[in-house]
């Protein structure tokens, strides 16, 4: 299954020791320059376009998130 699949590449695992608090509320899906996927991968998984970001132009889990996160204006998520 796809979805296992590129669960390997995460950054960040929220199961994972040292997972820091704030990182909660810097998740990829939070991030202004998350775009969802569509179709049912597009419900966990989208497209990096920070050119800041190591992640740019990669799939990443909405749960992952990096240094470059930048909160979208109108606090949604996903």
């Amino acid at each position: 299954m796809v979805h296992a699949r590129w669960l390997r590449l995460l950054n960040r695992s929220t199961g994972e020791p040292g997972y820091r608090d704030e990182w909660y509320w810097e998740q990829c899906g939070g991030c202004r320059f998350w775009i969802a996927l569509n179709g049912e991968l597009g419900q966990d998984w989208g497209a990096c376009t920070n050119a800041r970001s190591a992640f740019d132009g990669r799939l990443r889990y909405e749960h992952d998130g990096c240094k470059s996160f930048t909160a979208r204006e109108n606090g949604t998520f996903g």
